[in-house]
C-alpha cells in the first residue's frame, strides 16, 4: 500500500507500517521528525532483481580490521597534503585518521566521524553525513566556519529553523548545451580580469570537471542501419565551431575533461564511469560529490554520490573554488518494502513515487530510501528512481551505498582495489549500509512508505512527468483529456471530431492518423537506457511481436537511443538487436536524442496531415519529462513510459486502447495478439540480463571513452589562454555581462514604475522560458540568422546556441507553447506592449521597453521555472531586461539562477497570487527594496504598489546572506570576479 506518514517511530529494529496510513494517493500530508530503524538480520540480502554477474562477498577480515582500527587521530604535520578541497589550519585536523588496508600499509587518511564521539551524528541521515563531512574537511574559519559544522551535527534542530551552510562538492559534471556557456562565461571571465589588471589565469577549475557532449545528436536519420553514422556526420556538421570551442577549453582550462561526441549520456556516463564514490587525492579519502548544469545529475545518487543539478552560474562558481551556499534541507524518509509483481518495471515503480513525492512536497528536500524493499532493487533501478528527483521536486533522492552498490562497481569495471577503498572507508566511516548488522536509529523529517506489490503498469501524461494514469485506465483517461477543457489533462476536441480519421498517403502506401496515434516512439533518455532489465524487456517485446507476425506501422517513427556504448554490447550479446531492427527500432545515436526535443523532423506527410487536420498526435518515449512542446511541435499529447510499453504502444499504434480488452494487431496466424502475448516475465528478462550483461563489456567500452572519433580528432584548436571571440559567429558571441565593469559592486536595485513583460499561470517551465529545441522560422532568432545569411536547414537548435547570446536573447520565451494571460487565450510566444496594446514578439516588446529606459517584471503563478537546471532562463530574461519575477512559487534551481543574474524573486504571500489581487498585467509596478544592501534581510517582507493605488505584500526570495551579496554585485559571476581579482 501507499502510506503517507506523519510520524512514523519504529521501536524495534524490524519494519512495521508507519502510523497514520492511508491505502490512497489523496491522503493529505504534515511533515514532523519521523524516526526509522534500518532492519537487521540476513533475509534483506534475499534475491535482487539480477545481480549484474557477479557475485560479490563482502570480506570478514576487512570489517574486523576496520573495527580495530578507528579512530586513530594522526599528526597532521606528517601529512602534506595539497588539495584545493582543503583549506589551510583547519581545527578539525585533530581526527584526520589513517585507513589500513588488511594486508599492510594504508588506502590513506581521512576526516573521521565517529572520532567526534557525537551521538547526534549516529541519528543522522546518510545524506547529511556526506555534507557534515565536507564541512569538516573544508573548515577553515572563513569560507566554512566551525560553527557551520555544528548547524549539519545539529540537522535536526537547525534544518526546520532553514539555516545557512556552505557546500564545497568535490567535482562539477557538464553537458554540452549547458558546457558551451559555462566554458563562454569563464572566457569571458578571463577577458574580465585581464581587463581589471589582475592575472586571467585565476580563471581555472579548482576541482575536477566532466563535460561529456550529448545533447546536440538529433534524430535526422531513423529506421536504418545507417542511422549511427548518418546523424552523426550532420551532428558535426551542425557543431563544428561548437565542438572547437569545447575542445579549445580542454586545453586552455586546467582540471577539465571533455568526453567527445558519440559517447553517450552524461548521466550514464557518470554513473558507469566518472563516478567514484569515495575520492582518493594524494592520500585523503573523502565521499565523492557532484554538481551538475544539468537538472538530472541526481541520477548518480542511485550510486550513493551525492549530486544534483545547480544552474551554470553556480557552476561556474564552484569550479572556481567558491563555496556553493545552501538551505540545509529537510530530509525525507522514503521506506520501501516487499518486491515488485511479475511483469511491473522500475520505469513504473519511478512514475509511481514521483506522483506520491509530488503530493507530499519535497522542493528543497533530500529524499532518503530506506527499507528491506531495497534488497528488491537493482542499482539501475535506484538509479532510475534518483533520476527523475526533479520531477518530484527533491533536490535529490539518495540511496547510502550497499552491498548492491558494491556488486555494481565492480561489473562496471571499478578495481578490486577500488572497491575494497570505497568500503573501507565508508565504513570506517559510518556511511556503509549493512543490513546484517543493528542499525542506529535514523531521523527524517518527514516519512512515506510504499509497498512494491502495489505499484502498477502506468505511463505519465499527457503534459507532466507526475501526472501517472494506471494502464488499465489509460483508455479512459485518454478520451477524457479529449473532452477537458484545454489544461495539463485536456485538448478540448469537441465532441463531434473525436473520433475523425484522417487519410493520407505515406510513401506511396495508404494510411491514417487520428486523434491519439502514436508518431512518435522512442526508447531514449539516459532514465530508462541504463538499466538493462527494461531495455532487454523492449527487446523481449520486439522479439515476440515479430514472432507473432506484428509490425510497427512505417510512419511511425521509431529509434533506439542508448546512454552508453555498453547497451550496444549487451542487446548484441543477448542475440535481441535484430528483432528491435525488425520493428524499426534501430540505434540512432549515443545521447539524449528525443528526450529533451531533439527528435528531428516527421515526414512531411505526417506532419501535413497533422497540422492541416488539427490532430491531436501523440509520442510515447522513454524519457523524464513530457512538458508541451519540449518533445516534439507537433506532438502535443506526450506519455512517458518504459521501454517495453514504448516498443508495444509502437505496435498499437494509438494511445486510444485498454491493452486489457483490446487487441495490438492481428497476427501471421490471422489470430489477435493481446498486450499479454507480447509481454515478458520479469524472470524472462533476469535470465536474458545476467546471460548478457557482463563486466569486460564496461571495461572496454570506457577504455577508449576519450579517445574520440576521426572527426573529433580532426578537429584543430588553438593553444591560446585568451578565446578568440568572432564577431561574425553564429554559435560563440562575447556576451555583455562585464561590460564596464569596474571594481565597486553597483548595490542593490529596485523597481521603479515597472510593466509586465509577460502573466503567467501555473508550472512555467525552464522549456518556455528558455526552449532548447528548434529554431521556428518566424521567430526572433529566426530572423537574426537570416540576416547573417545562415540557411534555415543549418538554423540547429536553441540549445546548440547557448553560445551566443543574441540568439539566446530573442529565444528567451520563444517557446509556441507557451500561453500568456496578457493576451487573453491566445497560444504562443507574444506579448502586448502596455503602452502602446501592440502585440509584439517577446523579444521586439522587451527591446521596446529598454530603449525606453522602462523597467520590466514578469507576474507568474506556482512552480515558476520548474524543469531542467536551465542558466539562460534566467540569462534570457535578464538581457531582455527584465528586473524582477513575482511568482506563487519558485523551483528551486531556477530561483537560485535568477539571484545568480541579478534579478529579485518575490513571492506572493501564502493564499494570494495575481488573480486573487486583482492584478491584470496593464499595471505599473514598483517594488521598494532599500538602497543598502545591509538593510535586506533574506525572506524578508516588501511593499509592491501599482500605479492604479493597488499595493500588496510579497517576500524576496533571497535565501541567504551570501545570496544578498550576490545581488549587492549585480550577480554571482561578478562577485567572483572582485573576489578572484583582490587575491
Amino acid at each position: 500500500m501507499y502510506v503517507f506518514s506523519s510520524s512514523c517511530v519504529h521501536v524495534n529494529p524490524t519494519f512495521y507500517p508507519c502510523s497514520s496510513k492511508s491505502s490512497s494517493l489523496s491522503t493529505s500530508v504534515s511533515s514532523s521528525s519521523c524516526r526509522a530503524f534500518r532492519p537487521t538480520g540476513s533475509s534483506y540480502f534475499r534475491s535482487i532483481r539480477w545481480s549484474y554477474g557477479v557475485n560479490w562477498k563482502s570480506p570478514i577480515t576487512l570489517k574486523a580490521h576496520i573495527r580495530a582500527s578507528l579512530a586513530t587521530p594522526l599528526n597532521l604535520n606528517s601529512f602534506n597534503r595539497k588539495l584545493v578541497t582543503m583549506a589551510s589550519e583547519n581545527p578539525f585536523n585533530g581526527i584526520l585518521t589513517s585507513l589500513p588496508k588488511p594486508e599492510g600499509g594504508e588506502f590513506g587518511k581521512y576526516y573521521s566521524l565517529p572520532a567526534l564521539n557525537d551521538p547526534r551524528i549516529d541519528k543522522l541521515p546518510y545524506s547529511i553525513r556526506i555534507l557534515l563531512e565536507s564541512a569538516i574537511r573544508n573548515c577553515d574559519n572563513f569560507q566554512v566556519k566551525k560553527e557551520d559544522v555544528e548547524k549539519i551535527i545539529d540537522w535536526e534542530n537547525t534544518s526546520p529553523k532553514l539555516a545557512e551552510i556552505p557546500f564545497k562538492p568535490a567535482r562539477v559534471l557538464l553537458q554540452d548545451f549547458t558546457g558551451v556557456p559555462a566554458v563562454v562565461d569563464l572566457a569571458c571571465m578571463r577577458d574580465a580580469m585581464n581587463k581589471l589588471g589582475s592575472d586571467a589565469d585565476k580563471i581555472n577549475p579548482l576541482v575536477p570537471v566532466d563535460l561529456v557532449i550529448d545533447h546536440s545528436v538529433q534524430v535526422d536519420v531513423a529506421r536504418s542501419e545507417n542511422a549511427v553514422q548518418a546523424n552523426m556526420e550532420l551532428e558535426f556538421q551542425r557543431n563544428k565551431e561548437r565542438f572547437a570551442f569545447l575542445k579549445w577549453g580542454s586545453n586552455a582550462f586546467r582540471n577539465m575533461l571533455v568526453v567527445p561526441p558519440g559517447s553517450g549520456i552524461v548521466h550514464q556516463v557518470n554513473l558507469e564511469y566518472l563516478g567514484r564514490v569515495v575520492f582518493n587525492r594524494e592520500g585523503l579519502l573523502y565521499p565523492d560529490s557532484v554538481v551538475g548544469t544539468d537538472s538530472h545529475t541526481t541520477m548518480i545518487d542511485g550510486l550513493g554520490v551525492a549530486g544534483w543539478g545547480v544552474g551554470g552560474i553556480e557552476a561556474e562558481a564552484t569550479m572556481l573554488g567558491q563555496p556553493m551556499s545552501m538551505v540545509l534541507p529537510g530530509v525525507v524518509g522514503f521506506k520501501l518494502s516487499g518486491k515488485l509483481c511479475n511483469g511491473v518495471t522500475a520505469t513504473d515503480l519511478v512514475l509511481t513515487v514521483t506522483q506520491m513525492l509530488r503530493k507530499h512536497g519535497v522542493v528543497g528536500k533530500f529524499v532518503e530510501f530506506y527499507g528491506d524493499g531495497m534488497a528488491e532493487l537493482s542499482l539501475a533501478d535506484r538509479a532510475t528512481i534518483a533520476n527523475m528527483s526533479p520531477e518530484y521536486g527533491a533536490t535529490m533522492g539518495f540511496f547510502p551505498v550497499d552491498h548492491v552498490t558494491l556488486q555494481y562497481l565492480k561489473l562496471t569495471g571499478r578495481s578490486d582495489d577500488t572497491v575494497a577503498m570505497i568500503e573501507a572507508y565508508l565504513r570506517a566511516n559510518n556511511m556503509f549500509v549493512d543490513y546484517n548488522e543493528p542499525q542506529h536509529e535514523k531521523v527524517y523529517t518527514s516519512c512515506l512508505y510504499l509497498d512494491l506489490a502495489d505499484v502498477e503498469p502506468c505511463v505519465s501524461g499527457p503534459k507532466r512527468p507526475h501526472d501517472r494514469v494506471p494502464l488499465k485506465e489509460m483508455k479512459s483517461d485518454w478520451h477524457s483529456c479529449l473532452e477537458n477543457k484545454v489544461g495539463f489533462k485536456g485538448f478540448a476536441v469537441p465532441k463531434d471530431a473525436q473520433e475523425k480519421v484522417v487519410k493520407f498517403s505515406f510513401q506511396g502506401q495508404d494510411a491514417e492518423l487520428k486523434h491519439g496515434s502514436v508518431v512518435i516512439a522512442a526508447i531514449t533518455s539516459c532514465t530508462n537506457t541504463s538499466n538493462p532489465s527494461v531495455m532487454l524487456g523492449a527487446a523481449l517485446v520486439a522479439k515476440k511481436a515479430c514472432d507473432l507476425g506484428l509490425q510497427v506501422k512505417p510512419w511511425v517513427k521509431t529509434s533506439l537511443a542508448p546512454g552508453s556504448g555498453v547497451v550496444t554490447k549487451y542487446l548484441l550479446q543477448s542475440g535481441l538487436q535484430k528483432y528491435l531492427n525488425q520493428q524499426g527500432f534501430h540505434i540512432v545515436g549515443y545521447g539524449c536524442t528525443t528526450c529533451i526535443g531533439n527528435s528531428g523532423d516527421l515526414d512531411e506527410s505526417v506532419s501535413s496531415a497533422i497540422s492541416e487536420n488539427d490532430i491531436v498526435a501523440a509520442a510515447v518515449l522513454s524519457g523524464n519529462r513530457n512538458f508541451e512542446g519540449r518533445v516534439h511541435p507537433l506532438t502535443r499529447a506526450n506519455y512517458l513510459a518504459s521501454p517495453p510499453l514504448v516498443v508495444a504502444y509502437a505496435l498499437a499504434g494509438t494511445v486510444d486502447i485498454d491493452f486489457e480488452k483490446e487487441p495490438i494487431g492481428m497476427g501471421k496466424d490471422g489470430k489477435n495478439v493481446y498486450f499479454r502475448d507480447i509481454w515478458p516475465s520479469t524472470e524472462e528478462i533476469a535470465e536474458v540480463v545476467q546471460s548478457s550483461v557482463l563486466p569486460d563489456m564496461f571495461k572496454n567500452t570506457y577504455e577508449a571513452i576519450t579517445k574520440g572519433n576521426n572527426m573529433w580528432n580532426q578537429l584543430s584548436v588553438p593553444a591560446a589562454k585568451l578565446y578568440s571571440w568572432d564577431p561574425s559567429s553564429t554559435y560563440i558571441h562575447e556576451p555583455p555581462y562585464f561590460k564596464d565593469m569596474t571594481m565597486a559592486p553597483p548595490g542593490p536595485h529596485g523597481v521603479k514604475d515597472a510593466y509586465c513583460l509577460l502573466n503567467f499561470g501555473d508550472s512555467i517551465t525552464t522549456d518556455h522560458i528558455s526552449p532548447a529545441g528548434s529554431i521556428h522560422k518566424d521567430s526572433p532568432a529566426a530572423k537574426y540568422l537570416n540576416e547573417r545569411g545562415v540557411d534555415r536547414r543549418d538554423f540547429n537548435s536553441y540549445g546548440s546556441r547557448r553560445g551566443n547570446d543574441e540568439i539566446m536573447a530573442r529565444g528567451t520565451f520563444a517557446n509556441i507553447r507557451i500561453v500568456n494571460k496578457l493576451l487573453n487565450g491566445e497560444v504562443g510566444p507574444k506579448t502586448i506592449h502596455v503602452p502602446t496594446g501592440e502585440k509584439l514578439s517577446v523579444f521586439d516588446a522587451a527591446m521596446k521597453y529598454k530603449s525606453a529606459g522602462q523597467d520590466t517584471i514578469i507576474l507568474a503563478g506556482a512552480e515558476y521555472g520548474s524543469g531542467s537546471s536551465r542558466d539562460w532562463a534566467a540569462k534570457g530574461p535578464m538581457l531582455l531586461g527584465v528586473k524582477a519575477v513575482v511568482a506563487k512559487s519558485f523551483e528551486r534551481i531556477h530561483r537560485s539562477n535568477l539571484v545568480g543574474m541579478g534579478i529579485v524573486p518575490l513571492c506572493f504571500k501564502a493564499g494570494e497570487d495575481a488573480d486573487s489581487l486583482g492584478l491584470t498585467g496593464h499595471e505599473r509596478f514598483t517594488i521598494d527594496l532599500p538602497d543598502k544592501i545591509s538593510e535586506i534581510r533574506p525572506g524578508q517582507d516588501v511593499t509592491v504598489r501599482t500605479d492604479t493605488g493597488k499595493s500588496f505584500t510579497c517576500v524576496v526570495r533571497f535565501d541567504t546572506e551570501v545570496e544578498l551579496a550576490y545581488f549587492n554585485h549585480g550577480g554571482i559571476l561578478p562577485y567572483v570576479i572582485r573576489q578572484l581579482s583582490q587575491q
